[in-house]
Protein backbone atom coordinates (compact mmCIF):
# COMPACT_ATOMS: atom_id res chain seq x y z
CA UNK A 1 0.00 0.00 0.00
CA UNK A 2 1.29 3.45 -0.83
CA UNK A 3 1.54 5.93 2.28
CA UNK A 4 2.80 9.47 1.46
CA UNK A 5 1.76 13.10 2.00
CA UNK A 6 0.06 14.17 -1.35
CA UNK A 7 2.51 15.32 -4.19
CA UNK A 8 2.87 18.88 -5.40
CA UNK A 9 1.78 19.68 -8.76
CA UNK A 10 5.37 19.09 -10.07
CA UNK A 11 6.13 15.87 -8.65
CA UNK A 12 2.67 14.44 -9.94
CA UNK A 13 4.38 14.03 -13.54
CA UNK A 14 7.23 11.98 -12.33
CA UNK A 15 6.51 9.89 -9.67
CA UNK A 16 6.65 6.03 -10.23
CA UNK A 17 6.40 4.33 -6.75
CA UNK A 18 2.85 3.19 -6.97
CA UNK A 19 2.41 4.40 -10.55
CA UNK A 20 0.45 2.06 -12.91
CA UNK A 21 3.03 3.26 -16.09
CA UNK A 22 5.91 0.77 -15.53
CA UNK A 23 3.01 -1.69 -16.29
CA UNK A 24 1.99 -0.79 -18.79
CA UNK A 25 4.60 1.49 -20.83
CA UNK A 26 4.99 -1.33 -23.37
CA UNK A 27 1.34 -0.85 -24.41
CA UNK A 28 1.83 2.89 -24.36
CA UNK A 29 4.84 2.97 -26.33
CA UNK A 30 3.26 0.46 -28.95
CA UNK A 31 0.32 2.79 -29.37
CA UNK A 32 2.39 5.56 -30.01
CA UNK A 33 4.58 3.81 -33.15
CA UNK A 34 1.53 2.49 -34.17
CA UNK A 35 -0.23 5.85 -34.60
CA UNK A 36 3.10 7.36 -35.93
CA UNK A 37 3.72 4.31 -38.63
CA UNK A 38 0.06 5.09 -39.88
CA UNK A 39 0.44 8.45 -40.12
CA UNK A 40 3.79 8.01 -42.03
CA UNK A 41 2.12 5.84 -44.56
CA UNK A 42 -1.04 7.88 -44.55
CA UNK A 43 0.97 10.81 -45.86
CA UNK A 44 3.61 8.57 -48.49
CA UNK A 45 0.76 6.48 -49.60
CA UNK A 46 -2.42 7.79 -49.34
CA UNK A 47 -4.98 5.59 -50.72
CA UNK A 48 -3.50 2.39 -48.41
CA UNK A 49 -4.39 3.70 -44.84
CA UNK A 50 -8.37 4.39 -44.71
CA UNK A 51 -9.53 7.15 -42.98
CA UNK A 52 -12.80 7.69 -40.47
CA UNK A 53 -14.81 10.02 -39.23
CA UNK A 54 -13.69 10.67 -35.41
CA UNK A 55 -17.16 10.77 -34.50
CA UNK A 56 -17.76 7.20 -34.05
CA UNK A 57 -14.78 6.38 -32.53
CA UNK A 58 -15.71 9.27 -29.80
CA UNK A 59 -18.76 7.50 -28.81
CA UNK A 60 -16.63 4.37 -28.47
CA UNK A 61 -14.43 5.97 -26.15
CA UNK A 62 -17.10 7.52 -24.08
CA UNK A 63 -18.92 4.08 -23.45
CA UNK A 64 -15.72 2.54 -22.94
CA UNK A 65 -15.24 5.15 -20.36
CA UNK A 66 -18.06 4.02 -18.59
CA UNK A 67 -17.35 0.71 -19.09
CA UNK A 68 -13.96 1.19 -17.29
CA UNK A 69 -15.66 3.25 -14.22
CA UNK A 70 -17.96 -0.01 -14.10
CA UNK A 71 -15.46 -2.43 -13.14
CA UNK A 72 -13.00 0.06 -11.70
CA UNK A 73 -15.83 0.66 -9.38
CA UNK A 74 -16.47 -2.82 -8.38
CA UNK A 75 -12.93 -3.78 -7.99
CA UNK A 76 -12.37 -0.77 -5.40
CA UNK A 77 -15.26 -2.30 -3.56
CA UNK A 78 -13.50 -5.48 -3.21
CA UNK A 79 -10.21 -3.70 -2.10
CA UNK A 80 -12.59 -1.54 0.68
CA UNK A 81 -14.70 -4.76 1.98
CA UNK A 82 -11.10 -6.41 2.04
CA UNK A 83 -9.92 -3.54 4.30
CA UNK A 84 -12.86 -3.34 6.61
CA UNK A 85 -12.48 -6.94 6.93
CA UNK A 86 -9.00 -6.52 8.44
CA UNK A 87 -10.32 -4.08 10.47
CA UNK A 88 -12.43 -6.47 11.96
CA UNK A 89 -9.87 -9.11 12.90
CA UNK A 90 -7.70 -5.90 14.53
CA UNK A 91 -10.48 -5.05 16.87
CA UNK A 92 -11.65 -9.18 17.44
CA UNK A 93 -7.93 -9.70 18.48
CA UNK A 94 -7.47 -6.49 20.62
CA UNK A 95 -10.97 -7.50 21.96
CA UNK A 96 -9.72 -11.17 22.72
CA UNK A 97 -6.49 -9.61 24.46
CA UNK A 98 -8.88 -7.78 27.21
CA UNK A 99 -11.71 -10.80 27.28
CA UNK A 100 -8.70 -13.05 28.26
CA UNK A 101 -7.94 -11.01 31.19
CA UNK A 102 -10.55 -13.15 33.38
CA UNK A 103 -8.17 -15.62 32.99
CA UNK A 104 -5.59 -13.89 34.73
CA UNK A 105 -7.87 -12.75 37.19
CA UNK A 106 -7.91 -15.41 39.27
CA UNK A 107 -3.90 -14.86 40.12
CA UNK A 108 -3.00 -18.85 39.51
CA UNK A 109 0.52 -19.23 37.54
CA UNK A 110 -1.46 -21.99 35.27
CA UNK A 111 -4.06 -19.62 33.87
CA UNK A 112 -1.32 -16.43 33.57
CA UNK A 113 0.36 -19.42 31.00
CA UNK A 114 -3.20 -20.57 30.04
CA UNK A 115 -3.63 -17.08 29.07
CA UNK A 116 -0.24 -16.12 27.04
CA UNK A 117 -1.03 -19.63 25.19
CA UNK A 118 -4.34 -17.92 23.86
CA UNK A 119 -2.61 -14.64 22.80
CA UNK A 120 0.36 -16.45 21.30
CA UNK A 121 -2.38 -18.11 19.35
CA UNK A 122 -4.22 -15.75 17.97
CA UNK A 123 -0.67 -13.45 17.23
CA UNK A 124 0.13 -16.73 14.70
CA UNK A 125 -3.50 -16.69 13.28
CA UNK A 126 -3.55 -13.04 12.06
CA UNK A 127 0.43 -13.65 10.83
CA UNK A 128 -0.71 -16.94 9.05
CA UNK A 129 -3.64 -14.87 7.31
CA UNK A 130 -0.96 -13.46 5.25
CA UNK A 131 0.89 -16.35 3.28
CA UNK A 132 -2.54 -17.61 3.35
CA UNK A 133 -4.49 -15.29 1.43
CA UNK A 134 -1.09 -14.05 -1.04
CA UNK A 135 -0.64 -17.64 -1.78
CA UNK A 136 3.09 -17.66 -0.89
CA UNK A 137 4.98 -20.57 1.03
CA UNK A 138 6.80 -17.76 2.26
CA UNK A 139 6.05 -15.66 4.97
CA UNK A 140 5.01 -18.89 7.39
CA UNK A 141 8.08 -18.71 9.58
CA UNK A 142 6.56 -15.42 11.30
CA UNK A 143 3.50 -17.33 12.37
CA UNK A 144 5.93 -20.22 13.46
CA UNK A 145 7.47 -17.93 16.05
CA UNK A 146 4.73 -17.30 18.07
CA UNK A 147 3.15 -20.66 17.70
CA UNK A 148 3.69 -23.45 20.71
CA UNK A 149 5.86 -26.08 19.80
CA UNK A 150 3.02 -28.85 19.77
CA UNK A 151 0.96 -27.39 17.08
CA UNK A 152 3.85 -26.84 14.24
CA UNK A 153 3.88 -30.75 13.03
CA UNK A 154 0.10 -29.77 12.48
CA UNK A 155 0.19 -26.81 10.77
CA UNK A 156 3.03 -27.52 8.61
CA UNK A 157 0.61 -30.32 6.68
CA UNK A 158 -2.32 -28.63 6.95
CA UNK A 159 -3.77 -27.51 3.87
CA UNK A 160 -5.57 -24.41 6.09
CA UNK A 161 -3.16 -23.47 8.77
CA UNK A 162 -5.26 -20.32 9.78
CA UNK A 163 -7.99 -23.13 10.52
CA UNK A 164 -5.74 -25.01 12.18
CA UNK A 165 -4.59 -22.64 14.72
CA UNK A 166 -8.80 -22.05 15.43
CA UNK A 167 -9.19 -25.22 16.02
CA UNK A 168 -6.50 -25.63 18.33
CA UNK A 169 -7.77 -22.29 20.34
CA UNK A 170 -11.13 -23.72 20.84
CA UNK A 171 -9.62 -26.98 22.11
CA UNK A 172 -8.07 -25.02 24.70
CA UNK A 173 -11.29 -22.94 25.77
CA UNK A 174 -12.85 -26.80 26.06
CA UNK A 175 -9.99 -27.59 27.91
CA UNK A 176 -10.20 -24.99 30.15
CA UNK A 177 -13.96 -25.15 30.62
CA UNK A 178 -14.14 -28.89 31.42
CA UNK A 179 -11.07 -28.20 34.23
CA UNK A 180 -13.25 -25.86 35.74
CA UNK A 181 -11.00 -22.57 34.91
CA UNK A 182 -14.10 -21.10 33.27
CA UNK A 183 -17.76 -20.92 33.13
CA UNK A 184 -19.99 -21.80 30.64
CA UNK A 185 -20.79 -17.76 30.48
CA UNK A 186 -16.95 -17.12 29.96
CA UNK A 187 -16.59 -19.75 27.79
CA UNK A 188 -18.96 -18.54 25.21
CA UNK A 189 -17.60 -14.67 25.68
CA UNK A 190 -14.29 -15.86 23.96
CA UNK A 191 -16.01 -18.27 21.69
CA UNK A 192 -17.66 -15.70 20.28
CA UNK A 193 -14.34 -13.82 19.63
CA UNK A 194 -13.28 -16.98 17.74
CA UNK A 195 -16.01 -17.48 15.92
CA UNK A 196 -15.27 -13.92 14.95
CA UNK A 197 -11.58 -15.00 13.67
CA UNK A 198 -13.61 -17.74 11.57
CA UNK A 199 -15.81 -15.28 10.11
CA UNK A 200 -12.95 -12.67 8.97
CA UNK A 201 -10.79 -15.59 7.61
CA UNK A 202 -13.70 -16.98 5.65
CA UNK A 203 -14.99 -13.10 4.38
CA UNK A 204 -11.06 -13.08 3.24
CA UNK A 205 -11.46 -16.25 1.32
CA UNK A 206 -14.75 -15.43 -0.27
CA UNK A 207 -12.89 -12.15 -1.68
CA UNK A 208 -9.65 -14.68 -3.13
CA UNK A 209 -11.47 -17.08 -4.26
CA UNK A 210 -14.17 -15.68 -6.54
CA UNK A 211 -12.83 -12.62 -8.83
CA UNK A 212 -14.52 -10.29 -10.95
CA UNK A 213 -16.34 -12.79 -13.43
CA UNK A 214 -13.00 -13.35 -16.24
CA UNK A 215 -15.66 -12.60 -19.19
CA UNK A 216 -16.35 -9.30 -18.36
CA UNK A 217 -12.30 -8.67 -17.25
CA UNK A 218 -11.76 -10.61 -21.17
CA UNK A 219 -14.10 -8.08 -22.77
CA UNK A 220 -12.47 -4.87 -21.50
CA UNK A 221 -9.17 -5.60 -22.34
CA UNK A 222 -10.25 -6.52 -25.74
CA UNK A 223 -11.90 -3.21 -25.98
CA UNK A 224 -9.73 -1.01 -24.69
CA UNK A 225 -7.22 -2.41 -27.59
CA UNK A 226 -9.14 -2.40 -30.39
CA UNK A 227 -9.88 1.23 -29.52
CA UNK A 228 -6.62 2.45 -28.78
CA UNK A 229 -5.03 0.84 -31.98
CA UNK A 230 -7.80 2.07 -34.12
CA UNK A 231 -8.25 5.49 -32.92
CA UNK A 232 -5.87 7.33 -34.89
CA UNK A 233 -7.66 6.31 -37.66
CA UNK A 234 -10.52 8.50 -36.95
CA UNK A 235 -7.93 11.56 -36.39
CA UNK A 236 -5.54 11.76 -38.65
CA UNK A 237 -6.78 14.38 -41.16
CA UNK A 238 -7.55 16.69 -37.92
CA UNK A 239 -4.87 15.75 -35.99
CA UNK A 240 -1.84 14.95 -38.13
CA UNK A 241 1.44 13.80 -36.48
CA UNK A 242 -0.40 15.31 -32.69
CA UNK A 243 -2.28 12.03 -33.57
CA UNK A 244 0.80 9.59 -31.87
CA UNK A 245 0.83 11.83 -29.26
CA UNK A 246 -3.07 11.96 -28.53
CA UNK A 247 -3.12 8.31 -29.09
CA UNK A 248 -0.35 7.56 -26.20
CA UNK A 249 -2.68 10.14 -23.67
CA UNK A 250 -6.03 7.60 -24.76
CA UNK A 251 -4.01 4.54 -24.05
CA UNK A 252 -2.39 5.61 -20.96
CA UNK A 253 -5.77 6.48 -19.01
CA UNK A 254 -7.44 3.32 -20.53
CA UNK A 255 -4.51 1.00 -19.65
CA UNK A 256 -3.98 2.62 -16.54
CA UNK A 257 -7.48 2.17 -15.30
CA UNK A 258 -6.94 -1.31 -16.41
CA UNK A 259 -4.05 -2.14 -15.08
CA UNK A 260 -5.51 -0.06 -11.66
CA UNK A 261 -7.86 -2.11 -11.50
CA UNK A 262 -6.32 -5.58 -12.28
CA UNK A 263 -4.56 -4.48 -8.60
CA UNK A 264 -7.42 -3.66 -6.77
CA UNK A 265 -9.44 -7.20 -8.20
CA UNK A 266 -6.72 -9.05 -6.07
CA UNK A 267 -6.58 -6.89 -2.88
CA UNK A 268 -4.30 -9.69 -0.93
CA UNK A 269 -1.28 -9.09 -3.57
CA UNK A 270 1.86 -7.99 -3.23
CA UNK A 271 2.08 -5.40 -5.66
CA UNK A 272 2.01 -1.33 -4.12
CA UNK A 273 -1.73 -0.85 -4.66
CA UNK A 274 -2.47 -4.04 -2.91
CA UNK A 275 -2.79 -3.96 1.37
CA UNK A 276 -0.33 -3.84 3.47
CA UNK A 277 -1.95 -6.90 5.74
CA UNK A 278 1.48 -7.83 6.73
CA UNK A 279 2.07 -4.76 8.50
CA UNK A 280 -1.64 -4.99 10.10
CA UNK A 281 -0.76 -8.73 11.11
CA UNK A 282 2.45 -6.99 12.68
CA UNK A 283 0.41 -4.46 14.24
CA UNK A 284 -1.41 -6.92 15.88
CA UNK A 285 1.74 -9.10 16.97
CA UNK A 286 2.86 -5.78 19.01
CA UNK A 287 -0.85 -5.41 20.35
CA UNK A 288 -1.43 -8.25 21.75
CA UNK A 289 2.01 -8.78 23.24
CA UNK A 290 1.81 -5.68 25.14
CA UNK A 291 -1.50 -7.15 26.52
CA UNK A 292 0.51 -9.72 27.88
CA UNK A 293 2.63 -7.40 29.37
CA UNK A 294 5.81 -7.41 27.32
CA UNK A 295 7.50 -3.78 26.51
CA UNK A 296 10.93 -4.61 24.93
CA UNK A 297 8.49 -4.24 22.04
CA UNK A 298 9.42 -3.04 17.78
CA UNK A 299 8.26 0.01 16.46
CA UNK A 300 4.67 -0.06 14.69
CA UNK A 301 5.12 -0.44 10.55
CA UNK A 302 6.12 2.25 9.35
CA UNK A 303 6.37 2.38 5.05
CA UNK A 304 9.79 2.06 3.53
CA UNK A 305 10.18 4.62 0.38
CA UNK A 306 6.43 4.90 0.77
CA UNK A 307 5.37 1.25 0.71
CA UNK A 308 3.86 -0.57 3.31
CA UNK A 309 3.20 -4.14 2.97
Amino acid sequence: MIIRPRPSLFQLFYITRGSVVPRILPQIIGVAIFSSLLVELHHLFPGWIPVYAGAPFALLGIALSIFLSFRNSACYDRWWEARKIWGELVFTSRQFGRQTLLLQASGAEADRVARRRLLMLAISFAQSMVPHLRGAAAGTEQALKTLPADLHPGFQTSRNPPDAILRALSADLAALTAAGRLSDIQFQTLDRSIASLGAVQAGCERIRSTPVPFAYTLLLHRTAYLFCFLMPLGFIDALGWATPIASALVAYAFFGLDALGDELEEPFGSLPNDLAIAAIADTIDINLREALGEVDLPELPKPVDYLLM
